[in-house]
């Protein structure tokens, strides 16, 4: 299995400074853009029937028995105690846990799932008209954005940190609303985001300070749907029961 991996990235690298003939391109790259815009499609087909929904990111390598898992899982059920039905990547650890949560609350449960050679499988806890799969990441995560009332982001590896990252930069760029964004697990996070304080900001001027605003760290489920409840409440909103 690995020698398999191991070929196929050569074989990725390999290409990248191949000439390509115009067939080549025609039968690769061009019609590459109609698989593209059927999982757009077919996202926002189902996506756009959800109803108000909270993001869920975190390691897919959580195990059941540690204590984020759980976490997670109460986080879910919570979300749906109060109105909100929950998406995930639809995969194992934190995501498994946040479609178990929403499950177990009766809550609308979406799975975006994606195509991986490992780590990535299906959990059992999606409804399952609303798993949705993909191919392509950059698809995923615009069904991630597009259809979220808040985030909740637990601690998880990089594609977690990319997830992060993809709402912060679109909340500070004013290209989505400013919708919550809730980190879970001060342990985890506080390094992380002292280090944005002091040398991304501080050090080199790199963001503004108060780009910070747009974090917040917690510990406990209840701090999650207060935050979420108490953003909503500014505006006179509130999920449909």
């Amino acid at each position: 299995m690995s020698s398999a991996l191991n070929l196929n990235e050569e074989r990725k690298i390999i290409e990248k400074f191949q000439h390509k003939t115009w067939n080549e391109i025609k039968t690769n790259d061009t019609w590459a853009i109609f698989k593209i815009m059927a999982e757009f499609v077919n996202g926002y087909e189902k996506m756009s029937k959800i109803g108000p929904c909270v993001s869920i990111f975190g390691s897919a390598r959580t195990k059941p028995d540690q204590k984020y898992y759980k976490l997670a899982e109460n986080i879910a059920y919570e979300l749906t105690q109060n109105g909100f039905g929950v998406i995930t990547g639809g995969g194992p650890g934190i995501m498994e846990a946040g479609n178990k949560g929403a499950h177990r609350g009766e809550g609308a449960s979406v799975g975006l799932n994606i195509d991986l050679p490992f780590e990535q499988h299906d959990n059992p806890y999606i409804d399952h008209d609303k798993n949705v799969m993909f191919d392509y990441f950059f698809v995923r995560k615009v069904m991630f954005v597009k259809y979220a009332q808040g985030f909740v982001v637990m601690p998880g590896g990089f594609g977690t940190l990319d997830e992060l990252f993809e709402a912060v930069t679109l909340i500070q760029t004013k290209k989505i609303g400013k919708f919550p964004i809730i980190l879970v697990g001060s342990e985890f996070w506080n390094g992380i985001f002292d280090w944005v304080k002091e040398v991304l900001i501080g050090q080199f001027g790199n963001a503004s300070a108060e780009d910070m605003d747009l974090i917040q760290i917690v510990d406990t489920e209840k701090e999650v749907v207060d935050i979420l409840n108490n953003f909503y409440k500014k505006y006179s909103l509130s999920p449909n029961f």
